[in-house]
């Protein structure tokens, strides 16, 4: 088979050669003008479409090059403000979190003013009941911080309830809505005594019952109702709730009504436990 022969030539020859090429067109052009002017408007019609042609090509290439990189500079952008966004959502998210937190303390302030003759510990809810009311929660402190089982507990403007149970780091409260909590309390204003009776079909009106109040008793709308001297595990003078309402039963011997609560029962974060326990009472005495 017969191989064909390459033919190779030297760029620098091809390049003198199409100098010459151009020269000649140059000077033929210019020496020949009227001859060559019919090809060179023919050129020039052909020609200047094309040119139009890739004007426009070149003009939108350039815009969209220009919206490209817009996008691209909006979406940088969208990406930073998304990010600063977030940074903002999380850090008032924390600010909230401290101002809640700030409220609670400052309740707990009051609350600890209103009963300094008492000492006291804070502490945090961390489980309850599976139902919408705190009739029954833990709490994050328990026999290693000084809690131990009857201590009474308060929160918002009172009363909560009584630790049942303790363990080393947690302990399990009652509180006065629960079905079984019944609290000996007594008027602040005529100290007529009464029982401050748990009721979870009555909280959810915001009331707690009371009862056995005695038909001559002087207890009003509006009155405080505090815990009395002769509860066997509820320490005197903490307040429960202001009367709402208060008739004479069917029995006509003795009075009923309801409370309004001092605490708010659907809401409870923070807690104050009293360390100290009522002393104890002859059982003779003794009045839930």
């Amino acid at each position: 088979m017969r191989r064909r022969t390459k033919i190779t030539i030297n760029p620098k020859y091809l390049l003198i050669l199409c100098s010459i090429l151009c020269v000649g067109l140059i000077i033929i052009s210019y020496r020949y003008k009227e001859k060559v002017a019919p090809v060179k408007t023919l050129a020039e019609e052909i020609v200047a479409p094309m040119q139009k042609g890739i004007n426009h090509v070149g003009l939108w290439i350039a815009d969209k090059k220009e919206i490209f990189t817009s996008m691209q500079t909006l979406i940088g952008e969208n990406k930073k403000l998304k990010e600063e966004l977030d940074n903002i959502s999380y850090e008032n998210k924390i600010l909230k979190q401290e101002k809640y937190e700030l409220e609670d303390l400052r309740e707990l302030y009051e609350l600890d003013k209103k009963y300094a003759s008492y000492p006291k510990v804070a502490a945090r809810v961390i489980s309850k009941d599976s139902n919408n009311w705190y009739n029954q929660f833990c709490i994050d402190k328990g026999s290693k911080d000084g809690i131990s089982k009857n201590m009474n507990v308060l929160a918002g403007d009172g009363l909560v309830g009584i630790v049942t149970e303790v363990g080393s780091n947690w302990s399990k409260v009652r509180t006065i809505i629960d079905d079984q909590s019944n609290v000996s309390g007594m008027s602040l204003k005529s100290s007529d005594i009464c029982n401050v009776k748990g009721n979870l079909e009555l909280i959810d009106k915001g009331l707690i019952e009371i009862e056995l109040v005695d038909k001559a008793a002087d207890i009003k709308e509006g009155d405080e109702i505090v815990t009395s001297h002769i509860s066997d595990k509820f320490l005197q003078g903490i307040l429960i709730g202001y009367v709402k309402s208060i008739d004479v039963d069917a029995s006509n011997t003795t009075k009923s009504g309801y409370l309004t609560p001092a605490v708010s029962f659907d809401s409870l974060d923070t807690v104050l436990v009293i360390t100290e326990l009522k002393k104890e009472l002859p059982k003779e005495a003794i009045n839930y």
